[in-house]
C-alpha cells in the first residue's frame, strides 16, 4: 500500500507531536503538587496510574503512527529518486505497466 506524500508527512508530524505532548504530560503529572497524582504520604493515587496508563498508551501508538509516516516518507523519497534516474534514461515512460496503480 502506498500513502500520499501529504498523508505520510501528517503521520510523521503526528508521531513527533505525540512525543512532545505525552512526554510533557508525564513530566507534569510526575511534578503534580495539587494532591491529585500523589496523596499526602507521597504515594501515587489512582488518578496518577490511570493517567500514566493513558499517556504511555498514547505515546506508544503515536510512536507507531510516526514510524509508519517516517517509513512512508523515506519510501517516497527513494521512489522519486529512482523515477528521476529512470526518467533521465528513458524519456517515454508511458509503457510502464504499474503506472496509475496503488499497489
Amino acid at each position: 500500500m502506498r500513502l500520499s506524500r501529504t498523508a505520510s508527512w501528517f503521520l510523521l508530524a503526528f508521531g513527533v507531536w505525540s512525543w512532545f505532548i505525552w512526554v510533557s504530560f508525564v513530566r507534569n503529572l510526575w511534578k503534580n503538587g495539587s494532591g491529585l497524582a500523589f496523596d499526602a504520604a507521597g504515594d501515587p493515587t489512582s488518578y496518577f496510574w490511570v493517567h500514566l496508563t493513558l499517556a504511555v498508551t498514547s505515546f506508544l501508538l503515536g510512536t507507531a503512527v510516526g514510524l509508519i509516516g517516517l517509513r512512508s516518507v523515506l519510501a517516497l523519497r527513494r521512489s522519486s529518486r529512482a523515477e528521476g534516474a529512470e526518467g533521465a534514461e528513458r524519456p517515454d515512460r508511458t509503457d510502464r505497466p504499474d503506472r496509475g496503480t496503488s499497489a
